[in-house]
């Protein structure tokens, strides 16, 4: 997945892929990001992770992260799925 930044420094991730990891349409992933139910976070690395950040992506029980390198390049992927948890 291709990961860039705006000028002000934002993540933009390609919805359509974004789509697809949670096995979706395009359409609905959309509405989802309307009504608000998609959350976001970015972590920055420190220490022996320095140079390295987390974006984390939740919708319902399910959870998407990816830890990206100092040129935003994914070096690794997973969707995990929350027991027992919801939004």
């Amino acid at each position: 997945m291709l990961i860039e930044r705006d000028p002000n420094g934002d993540f933009i991730l390609d919805s359509a892929e974004l789509a697809k990891r949670f096995g979706l349409s395009l359409a609905d992933l959309r509405r989802h990001m309307r009504h608000g139910s998609l959350v976001s976070s970015v972590e920055i690395g420190t220490a022996e992770h320095e140079g390295t950040k987390r974006v984390s992506l939740r919708l319902g029980n399910r959870l998407w992260r990816a830890v990206l390198n100092d040129d935003n390049e994914v070096q690794h992927e997973q969707m995990t799925v929350l027991r027992g948890k919801s939004a």
